[in-house]
């Protein structure tokens, strides 16, 4: 499991101080995106090479707002991996510890020229099958 920290900043908010809806995705792509590059997996770099990671599908469930200036934190779980995709379970949680939204996400990676499909690289694999066992 892998930790990431924020702020919720005024540009995250709504006119009443409450995170807006969608703006969660931002802060869990953040914490995901924070928790691959500790397993050596670095956006640019994979791009560079014709491979991209992307959002297939996602559930999420909102619990509680987040509010202006609160520090917010998410939990970022690998819980499957597969040859062309892998799924996260992500929770935010707010300064006082309670669960303030639910995600399971769905990545796949494809080739950046045809768009198509493509093989996680090996090594990628495994250190993520290591990231669930």
């Amino acid at each position: 499991m892998h930790e990431f920290k924020t702020r919720v900043y005024y540009e995250d908010t709504d006119a009443q101080g409450v995170v807006y809806y969608a703006n969660y995705l931002k802060f869990l792509e953040r914490a995901r995106t924070e928790y691959l590059r500790t397993l050596g997996y670095q956006q640019k770099d994979l791009l560079e090479s014709g491979l991209i990671f992307m959002v297939r599908k996602l559930k999420i469930n909102y619990f509680l707002p987040a509010f202006l200036d609160e520090t917010i934190r998410i939990e970022t779980k690998l819980v499957k991996v597969k040859k062309l995709s892998f799924d996260f379970l992500q929770i935010i949680y707010n300064e006082s510890g309670l669960k303030v939204c639910e995600a399971e996400i769905f990545c796949g990676s494809i080739n950046a020229e045809t768009k198509k499909p493509e093989l996680l690289p090996s090594q990628f694999q495994v250190k993520m099958l290591q990231e669930i066992n």
